[in-house]
């Protein structure tokens, strides 16, 4: 059996078993289990803490695991990135009291507290800085009015924590972060049983960011109604009974489909529709 490790708990579990399970596997809690077995497929699904899991891939206890790219690289383990995820998606920064002068170039001898205190260290060395780093697991936010650290770094995802506690984003980002899929090394995708997992989660995450859109135009209009919906390799064109007009499909990015259907209309296409995909293959 293949063993792959899940986050066990939070939104980043969550949402890798939602992708897991819409590209066929079985992976349903329906309580705190640590292990599911998805026999059909031959793969067990560990659930385990997301700081741990890119340890227990790279000394090749399992072969893969969905954690976060911030979670992998503070773990310290030397494991590959095999597929980002589109999800879970962050910055790491450093945060200052909202009246502080405090910038990252003005970080030597500060007290910094952060729950990626590896993170942090490979920064300050980039940096050239000396400065304290506090440890602290979770909730870093408050100390800073506790008296324990003058800024600190972390994970940001919508910024109304860090408002909330008064606190401001200060210097460029240190790292952008989302969920992603990690194994050993590249050698793991030699594996039939993974690559089959790969390429599965691959068509979700893709089909996720695109649409189908058909549509009827003029075969005079045509070469300009291609250049609007190029498609992933090319579009798909074919005759319609109506003398003169062309039947389109095409794949599109699903964030530009409104300014296409805009694009569309105006040219003098009709019958235009979006459809979403549930998965595919690229």
């Amino acid at each position: 059996m293949l063993q792959i490790a899940l986050p066990n708990k939070g939104s980043l579990s969550e949402d890798s078993v939602r992708l897991v399970r819409e590209a066929g596997y079985n992976c349903r809690r329906l309580g705190k289990e640590l292990i599911i077995s998805d026999v059909e497929n031959g793969i067990d699904f560990f659930f385990l803490r997301p700081k741990d899991i890119a340890v227990y891939v790279r000394k090749g206890i399992l072969a893969l695991g969905i954690t976060g790219r911030d979670l992998a690289l503070d773990s310290g383990a030397d494991v590959v990135e095999i597929l980002p995820l589109h999800f879970g998606k962050s910055k790491f920064c450093y945060a200052v009291p909202e009246d502080s002068p405090i910038t990252p170039e003005t970080l030597e001898g500060k007290r910094i507290a952060t729950s990626y205190a590896a993170l942090v260290s490979k920064d300050l060395e980039k940096r050239g800085v000396k400065a304290e780093i506090v440890p602290l697991d979770g909730a870093v936010e408050i100390s800073i009015r506790l008296g324990v650290a003058d800024l600190i770094a972390d994970v940001v995802q919508t910024g109304k924590t860090l408002k909330d506690a008064g606190l401001k984003v200060v210097g460029d980002v240190i790292l952008n972060s989302e969920a992603v899929l990690v194994g050993q090394d590249e050698a793991v995708l030699e594996n039939p049983l993974v690559k089959t997992f790969v390429d599965r989660l691959q068509g979700i995450v893709v089909a996720r960011d695109y649409v189908i859109v058909e549509y009827d135009v003029p075969e005079n209009l045509l070469d300009q109604a291609c250049r609007i919906t190029p498609g992933i390799e090319s579009p798909t064109v074919s005759p319609l009974s109506k003398k003169g007009w062309m039947a389109v499909k095409a794949m599109a990015k699903k964030k530009e489909v409104n300014g296409i259907m805009d694009a569309l209309t105006e040219l003098g296409a009709r019958g235009i529709m979006v459809l979403d995909i549930r998965t595919c293959r690229i």
